[in-house]
């Protein structure tokens, strides 16, 4: 098993911590953070993200900060037009998805900081955002109750967009209170979204059929949730300190101490459980609390085998990601480029759409999470950014180094297109296949067949 690395911060002012997950050797702690709920983000392993929030009845009053691995103090700071709380990025790092207090979203290119777009999502607050696993939905949770499903090759196609009835591709409206947390499980457009409520509910609901699948209620506000690697079990953390454990497939039973659904809970803190994540393997999972302290369970025992303490205040965000040495291979030929280039973090975020640019056509490439194999840097980079790139090594003279990296950029700017095109025809003939079915079900059966 690969390595692993927790992370944890607080809404007060007490930075990042950081541990090795199996061993409990503490590694740096980053300054300078008081992260909301939701607001902390590891960018494909490259860097850690976190939003603040420093002024809760100012509109503007925010930022969003990078620290790189090997350095406590903040690098790049970004001051987005308003306040964002909660942020996400997907798996390969490309694109920041940001949630705006008036209930906007934005959606920044992680590489040149170009925001991309942004559009208004819901009446109120953004609480919460997530990627699905093949990072073509973003779906988001609000104060006004409501769950939204966006589509990314609507948002980024005008001529659909315009077409189109609502940018969303779907809108939950069966919570009654603010939406707390969202997750999504594996399988793309079939898998299943849960999301969780201060009205005691998490919903489970089907991305392909858009309808809910099971309704959950617990003795208690849930706050934060998160689903076991093998989709068996919901784990949500509750107001009242416990973390309730639920069947997401088996039937329902009657004969415990909960309700329906609900097969047992973890109990140890002393507050509030405001944070959850699970390992890679699911065999652990990890929970922060309003009493500062972060509980390491192992999920087939149900017993607590680490437990840490943040520097001060209490825990709102935990996150488990591998080991950054990882995810930078050392053995191409191209190995000193990449570190080079893995010590310079990307510019700040626009506060602003920029339309002047010249460039006014946006390519945006939208597909699932690269082999664990495989560079990080390559899927890292754009279109757009990459024909940048390529016009500047040229201006610069014809090296040895600048034609190798030429070449490198040209061929995956040629893969980039090609991936363009095999979802553009992947989409197509889903439209088909959804436009067949339902002209099927519409057709009069005939009697005398």
């Amino acid at each position: 098993m690969e390595p692993e690395v927790l992370i944890a911060s607080s809404p007060t002012d007490a930075g990042i911590s950081c541990w090795d997950l199996r061993t409990g050797a503490e590694h740096l702690r980053y300054k300078s953070c008081a992260s909301p709920p939701h607001g902390l983000a590891s960018v494909a392993g490259r860097f850690l993200a976190s939003s603040q929030v420093r002024d809760a009845k100012s509109s503007t009053s925010g930022s969003i900060l990078y620290w790189s691995w090997n350095k406590p103090q903040i690098e790049v700071r970004s001051f987005p037009a308003e306040a964002i709380r909660p942020i996400a990025c997907n798996s390969q790092g490309t694109y920041i998805a940001g949630g705006g207090i008036s209930g906007d979203i934005y959606f920044w290119e992680v590489a040149t900081g170009k925001l991309l777009k942004k559009w208004h999502a819901h009446y109120r607050a953004v609480t919460c955002l997530a990627f699905n696993d093949d990072q073509s939905l973003l779906i988001s949770g609000a104060e006004d109750g409501c769950l939204r499903v966006w589509s990314l090759f609507l948002i980024f196609d005008t001529a659909r967009r315009e077409e189109a009835r609502n940018l969303f591709e779907y809108s939950f409206h069966e919570h009654s209170l603010r939406v707390t947390d969202v997750k999504t499980g594996y399988g793309g457009c079939n898998a299943i979204i849960v999301s969780a409520s201060e009205d005691h509910t998490c919903k489970v609901w089907s991305l392909s059929r858009g309808k809910l699948l099971r309704n959950i209620v617990f003795p208690s506000i849930i706050d934060v949730i998160s689903i076991d690697p093998g989709e068996h079990v919901l784990y949500a953390g509750g107001r009242d300190g416990k973390i309730y454990i639920a069947a997401l497939n088996a039937p329902v039973a009657h004969n415990n101490n909960y309700g329906p659904h609900i097969i047992g809970s973890l109990s140890e803190h002393g507050k509030s459980v405001t944070c959850l994540a699970s390992s890679a393997d699911g065999f652990l999972l990890v929970s922060g609390s309003e009493d500062g302290m972060i509980r390491v369970w192992d999920t087939r025992t149900r017993n607590i085998i680490r437990v840490f303490r943040h520097s001060k205040g209490p825990v709102n965000n935990v996150i488990i990601t591998r080991h950054p040495q990882l995810l930078n291979p050392q053995t191409s030929a191209s190995g000193a480029s990449l570190r080079r280039h893995a010590l310079t973090l990307p510019p700040p975020l626009e506060k602003f759409a920029n339309s002047s640019d010249e460039n006014t056509y946006v390519k945006v490439l939208i597909g699932g999470q690269a082999a664990s194999n495989e560079l990080l840097d390559t899927s890292y980079i754009s279109v757009q950014t990459m024909e940048t790139q390529i016009k500047e090594l040229q201006q610069q003279g014809s090296t040895a180094a600048a034609e190798v990296d030429v070449g490198r950029l040209k061929n995956e700017q040629l893969r980039s297109l090609q991936m363009i095109q095999h979802w553009e025809t992947m989409y197509e003939n889903l439209h088909q296949f959804c436009v067949d079915e339902i002209l099927e079900e519409n057709r009069p059966i005939n009697q005398n067949v």
